[in-house]
């Protein structure tokens, strides 16, 4: 059974990674091992034109294969089409900002 379960995580991880954008829970989705497992970034606006990037969390089994980073990602290009302003209260969010430094990233941080 563990060997099942050890091939359905390479399976899901091996077929190209979709971001889900459900606006209504706003939340970024990852659909992991088909639609069972997911991972998700979670936010609020806190204004009309701010939004507070919360929480990233992705299953255990799935971590440290560079999911999170596609929820922040995808999060962070939401923030610059929509021309909004970011509070990034989720350390993982921070921390992708950092190791992407994109001009237009820190134009929609605030400080």
């Amino acid at each position: 059974m563990a060997q099942a379960a050890q091939a359905s995580v390479i399976d899901a991880i091996s077929t190209p990674i979709h971001v889900e954008h459900d606006k209504t829970r706003r939340q970024f989705v990852i659909r992991l091992n088909g639609s069972h497992d997911r991972a998700v970034l979670l936010y609020e606006y806190v204004g009309k034109k701010t939004v507070d990037l919360q929480h990233t969390e992705v299953p255990d089994a799935y971590r440290g294969r560079g999911i999170a980073k596609h929820l922040a990602k995808a999060a962070m290009d939401f923030v610059v089409e929509e021309d909004l302003k970011a509070h990034l209260t989720c350390w993982y969010i921070q921390k992708f900002v950092k190791e992407n430094p994109q001009p237009q990233y820190f134009e929609h941080i605030c400080q």
